[in-house]
C-alpha cells in the first residue's frame, strides 16, 4: 500500500511539474487588462476597484507573504484559512407591527446568502397585507428546524424578531419534543403538526433547554403566516414539485482568477473550493442603527493562498453586507474582494440571483405573457437594457433548453463581446404573478456599467421535473462582472440593491421595474375594470365592487338586450315558415340558405342583431379576468370576512378538498382536470347558463336544430369543466350577469307588444298581389329555382334569310 502511494505521489508531483514547464514555455502570458478597464469601474459609481490600502487589508497581505515559503509553495499555515464549524442564521426586520418593517429577511452563514423573505407589511387594519393564500394552518415562525442528534425532537436554529415564536419565548438551541399534543422528531412532522391549527388558535410546545436539556413548557398563540416570498424548495408545501432544488438566493463566488474561469455548464471555477457552500463568518458589525432603525450584517470569507493556488491565484477576501431599512421593499447589497496577496490579481466575481420565488396558485392561476411563442410560467426571468424594451424569458423556455443543452443549459442574456448598451442592465430579476425580486442599481444610478455576462436558467433537476408541472420549474440567473485586474491590497467592490415587492404600479414606477406589469390583450378595459372596481371597493369589498360593476355594465346595456329579445319574438314568429323552407329543401342545402336569406330579406329581419350584447360583453368579460389575474389589489380579497371560503377572488373558491379522494389525473395540480378542491361557484354558473338556455331558446323546429340545441347544452356542460377553475371573482361576474338576463328577460317579455310584428301579408308577398293560392315556401322556391333558359345546339340553329 505505501509503494503505491509513493509512486502515485511521484507520478503526480513529476506530472506536475511537466505541465508547468510547458505552460511557461509554450503559452505566451496572457494579456492584462488595460487601465482603462479599472478607470471604467471608478467612474460607474456602483462597481469600482479601491486602490485605497487599509491597514487590516496590508497586514493581511504580509501575514499571507510570511506564512509563504520562498519557492512559492505554502506552508501548513497556509493550507486553509480556519473557518467556523456550524453555519449560522441571522434575520434582518422584523414582524412586528410597531416595527414598521415590509420584510423580515433570513440569512444564512453557510454562502452568506438569503435563505427566506417575508412579507411582514401590515394594513391599516394591522393584518398582514400579505398572506399566504395557499394555507390556512396557523403561523409559528420560521425556525430552519433540524433533527436533533441528541434527543427525539427539531432544534431551533433562528427565532424571527415579532415573530410568535419569539412572543412565546422560545430561544436559539431549544429542542421542540411537542407541538399541540404531537410528537414531533423532524421538520416533517413539526409542519404537519402546525397544519392541523388555525391563525389565533393557542398551543403548548413542550422543548428542552440548555446543556442539561431541562424540559420546558411554553404557550403560542399563533397569526396569520405571512407570504414567503422567497423560500427554499422544501418549504414550498403542496404547491411544491418534484425536481426544484433547495439553494440558497444570491450567492456569490468567483468566476475568474487569472486565467481561469468557470465553464458554461458549471457555477464555480472547477478545482477551486466553492465559497457558496463554505461557511462564512460573522463580522462583529451586525448592528441595528438607532437613528433609522436599519437592520445590517456583514459577513465575510477568506480563502488561503493554497487554496487559490490551484487555479494560478493568491489569496483574497470576500466580504458581503446587507441592510434593511423600515417602510421599504429593497435590500441593500454591497460585494467586495480584497486581494491579499503582495501582487496584482485579475479577478471577477458571480452573483446569483434569487430563486426558490412564491409559488402560490401556479396550478390554477394565469400569467400573461407578451410573447406568441410561448406561455409564461409561474416564475420567468425579466431583465431591461439600455438597448431594448422589457424582456421576459420563460420558464417553460429555460427548462426545454436545459434538457437539451446539458453542455451549455443557460441561456446568455448578453456575453462580453455584446454592445456597451446591451450590458448596461437596467434591472434583472425573477417574476412571478404578483411579486418581483429583482437586482436594480442603487439609487441615484440608472444602469449597471461593470457586468460582463448575464445569463438565465434552472434551479432544478431537469429530467427530473413531472411532466404537466413544467410551469412550476424553479428558475434564476446569474451576473458577472468585468474582470478587473486589483492591486495588492486593494479591493474589487460592488454595491446593488435587491428588491423584493408587490407588482403595484406605484410602488413598481418607483423602482423602474413598472414593465413586469402587463395586461395583454384588452389592456384598456382592464385598467378601466380595474380603476373601477377600486372605487367601487369603498362601499364594502370586491364581491360586493364586482356585483355593482355587473350591475352597470348590464344596465347601460338593457336598450341593446331588449332589442335581442324583440329579435328573438321576431324569429319566433319566422319559425313555421323556416320549418316548411327546411322541409322543401331537405337535399338541398343552398337552395335552402338562398330561400332563408330571401325570407329575411323580405320580411327585414336580421338574426345577427342579438348577438351584439354577447359581443360587446367579451371585452368586458375578458378585461375583468385580466384584471384578476394582474391586479394585486383583488389578490387576497374575500368574499366575506365571516367565512374562509372564497377567502381569494383571484382564486377558485375551494370548497371542499378533495385531492386524497380523487385520481390524480383529476384531481393533481397542474396533472388533474379539475384540481384539489371543489369549486362551488362553477356549478352554480353552469346551472344558470342551461337555465337560461332551457327559458328563453325557442323549440325546436326540426330534427337539425333539436341536434344544435342538444350541442349547444353538451358544449356549457364541457364550458364548466374548463373554467372549473377560473377566479371565484369571475364566477360571481357570471353568476350576477345571469340571474341579471334571467329577470330583465321576464321584464322584458311584459313590455313587448302583443301584436306580430310582420304584417301577413309581407309573409305572403309583397304587397299582396302574389298569388295566393301558392304559400310561401312555394313562391320563394320559384323565385329561387327559376327555370334555365333553353339554349339551342349550335347545328340546329337557323341562319339568318340573306338579303337580296
Amino acid at each position: 500500500m505505501e509503494r503505491r502511494l509513493l509512486t502515485f505521489v511521484v507520478a503526480s508531483t513529476a506530472f506536475f511539474i511537466f505541465y508547468t514547464w510547458v505552460r511557461m514555455t509554450f503559452i505566451p502570458p496572457e494579456p492584462k487588462l488595460a487601465d482603462t478597464a479599472a478607470e471604467v469601474l471608478v467612474e460607474d459609481g456602483s462597481s469600482s476597484v479601491d486602490v485605497t490600502q487599509t491597514e487590516g487589508d496590508q497586514a493581511a497581505a504580509e501575514t499571507v507573504a510570511e506564512n509563504t515559503a520562498k519557492d512559492g509553495e505554502p506552508t501548513e499555515e497556509t493550507i486553509a484559512v480556519e473557518q467556523p464549524a456550524d453555519p449560522t442564521w441571522i434575520t434582518l426586520g422584523s414582524m412586528a407591527p410597531e416595527a414598521g418593517y415590509y420584510l423580515l429577511v433570513t440569512l444564512n452563514t453557510r454562502g452568506a446568502g438569503i435563505e427566506r423573505i417575508e412579507m411582514t407589511e401590515r394594513n391599516e387594519a394591522g393584518a398582514l397585507r400579505y398572506r399566504r393564500v395557499d394555507v390556512r394552518s396557523g403561523y409559528l415562525g420560521y425556525l430552519a428546524a433540524e433533527s436533533s442528534s441528541n434527543a427525539d425532537g427539531v432544534v431551533v436554529n433562528v427565532v424571527g424578531p415579532g415573530t410568535p415564536a419569539e412572543a412565546a419565548g422560545i430561544q436559539l438551541g431549544d429542542v421542540i419534543i411537542s407541538l399541540a399534543g404531537q410528537a414531533v422528531t423532524n421538520r416533517e412532522q413539526l409542519n404537519q403538526a402546525l397544519s392541523q391549527t388555525k391563525p389565533g388558535d393557542e398551543i403548548q410546545l413542550t422543548l428542552l433547554r440548555g446543556e442539561m436539556q431541562s424540559e420546558v413548557t411554553l404557550s403560542a398563540k399563533l397569526s396569520e403566516h405571512p407570504l414567503d416570498l422567497v423560500r427554499l424548495a422544501k418549504d414550498g408545501g403542496a404547491d411544491q414539485v418534484p425536481g426544484n432544488l433547495s439553494r440558497a438566493s444570491c450567492l456569490l463566488t468567483l468566476s475568474q482568477v487569472n486565467r481561469k474561469s468557470i465553464e458554461p455548464s458549471g457555477r464555480n471555477i472547477a478545482g477551486l473550493v466553492d465559497p457558496m457552500n463554505l461557511i462564512w463568518n460573522v463580522d462583529s458589525s451586525i448592528s441595528v442603527a438607532a437613528e433609522t432603525s436599519t437592520s445590517a450584517a456583514a459577513m465575510s470569507l477568506e480563502l488561503s493562498a493554497a487554496e487559490m493556488s490551484v487555479v494560478n491565484g493568491d489569496a483574497v477576501r470576500l466580504k458581503r453586507n446587507y441592510s434593511l431599512a423600515p417602510g421599504s421593499y429593497d435590500l441593500d447589497m454591497t460585494i467586495q474582494i480584497d486581494n491579499l496577496s503582495d501582487e496584482s490579481q485579475d479577478l471577477a466575481y458571480r452573483l446569483e440571483g434569487a430563486n426558490g420565488i412564491t409559488l402560490e396558485g401556479w396550478w390554477y392561476s394565469n400569467k400573461i405573457s407578451p410573447h406568441w411563442g410561448g406561455g409564461a410560467a409561474a416564475r420567468d426571468i425579466v431583465c431591461q437594457s439600455q438597448a431594448g424594451s422589457h424582456r421576459l424569458l420563460s420558464g417553460f423556455n429555460l427548462l426545454n433548453r436545459a434538457k437539451k443543452e446539458t453542455a451549455d443549459p443557460n441561456e446568455t442574456i448578453f456575453a462580453g463581446d455584446s454592445g456597451e448598451s446591451e450590458r448596461n442592465l437596467r434591472y434583472i430579476g425573477v417574476d412571478a404573478q404578483y411579486f418581483t425580486v429583482a437586482y436594480i442599481p442603487t439609487e441615484g444610478k440608472d444602469f449597471f456599467t461593470s457586468l460582463r455576462r448575464a445569463s438565465a436558467g434552472i434551479a432544478a433537476e431537469a429530467t427530473e421535473i413531472p411532466r404537466h408541472q413544467e410551469r412550476a420549474v424553479n428558475t434564476t440567473f446569474f451576473l458577472d462582472s468585468r474582470v478587473a485586474e486589483v492591486p495588492a491590497g486593494s479591493s474589487l467592490r460592488q454595491e446593488l440593491r435587491l428588491f423584493a415587492g408587490p407588482k403595484q404600479p406605484a410602488i413598481l414606477e418607483q423602482y423602474g421595474l413598472e414593465d413586469c406589469i402587463y395586461y395583454g390583450w384588452f389592456a384598456t378595459f382592464a385598467k378601466i375594470l380595474s380603476g373601477l372596481l377600486h372605487v367601487l371597493d369603498n362601499v364594502g369589498n370586491y364581491a360586493l365592487a364586482i356585483i355593482l360593476l355587473t350591475v352597470i355594465v348590464r344596465g347601460c346595456m338593457f336598450p341593446l338586450s331588449r332589442k335581442a329579445a324583440v329579435n328573438a319574438q321576431k324569429m319566433q314568429e319566422l319559425a313555421p315558415e323556416m320549418k316548411k323552407i327546411n322541409e322543401r329543401y331537405k337535399d338541398d342545402m343552398e337552395g335552402k340558405l338562398r330561400a332563408q336569406r330571401e325570407l329575411q330579406q323580405r320580411v327585414g329581419f336580421n338574426p345577427l342583431a342579438g348577438c351584439l350584447p354577447m359581443f360587446i360583453q367579451l371585452p368586458i368579460f375578458i378585461g375583468l379576468y385580466r384584471a384578476l389575474s394582474v391586479d394585486i389589489e383583488l389578490r387576497q380579497a374575500a368574499f366575506s370576512s365571516s367565512t374562509d371560503w372564497a377567502s381569494n377572488l383571484a382564486a377558485p373558491d375551494m370548497f371542499l378538498f378533495w385531492g386524497d379522494g380523487l385520481w390524480d389525473y383529476f384531481s393533481g395540480r397542474g396533472t388533474g382536470w379539475l384540481g384539489p378542491y371543489f369549486n362551488l361557484l362553477p356549478v352554480v354558473v353552469v346551472i344558470l347558463f342551461l337555465t337560461q338556455q332551457k327559458m328563453f331558446m325557442p323549440p325546436a323546429t326540426d330534427e337539425q336544430t333539436a341536434m344544435t340545441q342538444k350541442m349547444m347544452n353538451i358544449m356549457t356542460l364541457m364550458m364548466g369543466l374548463f373554467f372549473f377553475r377560473v377566479p371565484a371573482g369571475l364566477c360571481i361576474y357570471f353568476i350576477t350577469s345571469s340571474l341579471w338576463g334571467i329577470c330583465e328577460r321576464i321584464l322584458v317579455k311584459k313590455t313587448l307588444p302583443d301584436t306580430k310584428h310582420f304584417d301577413s301579408t309581407v309573409l305572403e308577398g309583397v304587397g299582396g298581389k302574389a298569388d295566393k293560392s301558392q304559400s310561401l315556401v312555394d313562391r320563394l322556391k320559384s323565385q329561387v329555382a327559376k327555370p334555365d333558359m333553353p339554349i339551342e345546339r349550335p347545328n340546329q340553329r337557323k341562319r339568318p334569310p340573306k338579303k337580296k
